[in-house]
């Protein structure tokens, strides 16, 4: 089986990705060899995946290494927080509305993330990819953005050299030698991180209008699909939750992080629920059927690990520690569990209370499906 790990986007909570890869590698086998050949990221995720692909080291150590990154995040090596810089993103914004609503010198932002190009090329070895591959331990590495000109969601590529491009509705894998560039536009959140010029086009954060964020893995030839997950809907036990009844409207917080969970989550979740039916579709019919030259089916082994809590309480308890501009602009926002937008809030709490909790939560949610996952790996 030739498996594929696909991680989500969702900024800051991507730190729960990092703890469920830990307990996968402390379960599976010490001498165990890179259990995933193809590696996609989109947004924040993207950033943990070209972590993986470029170490040069041991799977064991690759997540080691990530996970003392994580260990160690701040969020002055995200973007920057003072008075100054805020004041002056936000008048550049003003000031857009007398150009049509375009920056004038860059891309428009709330936030400069110029701390996080900084961060990435020091992290990450971007010339390892190849070496890897050329190695035989990695088959391919995808980085997902959406193009501002295109409409279309383009998923970067570098792998082994038969791997070829692909087209569909407003999907377009692309061939290309990733760079910091690639990361940074995945991971550019609309309207709070600027946007990045890759080639002659203007690309965004990559969840926006991923409409099938399995596919990538699928055309560059997974079978079995490892995701994980940065939201708990998946779990039946939360659909039919009696809710609270709203004490006020809506916060402008509170619609943004629906909007954005909308990207980051729902997308995924209904591709999945895609695949499982296709799976079942499968079951029923004959082998030679869908083996057929003319048939691209095939029956693809998937495992999903989600939070048990919801993250968007966590982060209501976790906004605290953001830096004292930024608690001034989610409280204005009502981006707080009393103004009803935490969930906008865990996008942006790369905390480390808050990354430390989420990586916790995501070894022991692992560790529970340990089982699962040494039947999907077979060890």
């Amino acid at each position: 089986m030739k498996s594929a790990l696909i991680l989500s986007g969702g900024g800051a909570r991507a730190a729960y990705q990092v703890g469920v890869l830990s307990a996968v590698k402390d379960i599976l086998p010490g001498s165990a060899h890179n259990p995933f050949p193809i590696i996609c990221g989109t947004s924040a995720g993207a950033i943990n995946a070209l972590a993986l692909a470029t170490h040069t080291g041991s799977f064991r150590e690759a997540v080691a290494d990530l996970y003392t990154i994580w260990g160690n995040i701040a969020i002055e090596r995200i973007f920057k927080t003072g008075w100054y810089e805020l004041s002056k993103s936000t008048l550049r914004l003003a000031g857009s509305l007398f150009n049509q609503g375009v920056g004038r010198d860059r891309p428009l932002s709330l936030l400069d993330n110029q701390p996080l190009r900084e961060f990435l090329l020091e992290t990450i070895r971007f010339s390892n990819i190849e070496k890897g591959i050329a190695a035989g331990d990695l088959e391919a590495v995808a980085v997902t953005a959406l193009g501002y000109t295109s409409g279309e969601s383009v998923s970067f590529f570098q792998g082994h050299p038969d791997l070829k491009g692909w087209r569909r509705a407003r999907r377009v894998g692309r061939p290309a030698e990733l760079t910091v560039d690639h990361l940074l536009a995945s991971s550019a959140i609309p309207t709070i991180f600027p946007t990045v010029k890759i080639d002659r086009e203007y690309f965004g954060d990559g969840a926006m209008r991923q409409l099938a964020p399995i596919s990538p893995a699928l055309h560059l030839g997974a079978d079995g699909i490892f995701v994980i997950g940065v939201s708990t809907n998946r779990n039946p036990a939360h659909w039919d939750k009696r809710k609270m009844r709203p004490r006020h409207s809506p916060s402008m917080a509170q619609i943004i992080g629906h909007m954005w969970n909308s990207a980051f989550i729902d997308s995924l979740e209904g591709d999945l629920e895609h695949l499982e039916r296709i799976n079942k579709l499968i079951a029923r019919i004959d082998e030679d059927v869908y083996t057929d030259s003319g048939t691209k089916l095939r029956p693809v082994k998937t495992l999903v690990i989600s939070p048990s809590r919801e993250l968007d309480k966590i982060a209501g308890r976790k906004v605290r520690y953001l830096p004292r501009s930024m608690r001034l602009f989610m409280g204005a926002t009502g981006a707080t569990a009393r103004g009803g937008g935490a969930a906008a809030a865990s996008y942006l709490l790369f905390a480390k209370s808050f990354c430390d909790e989420l990586m916790e939560l995501g070894y022991q949610d692992a560790m529970w499906e340990r089982e699962a996952i040494q039947e999907f790996f077979g060890v």
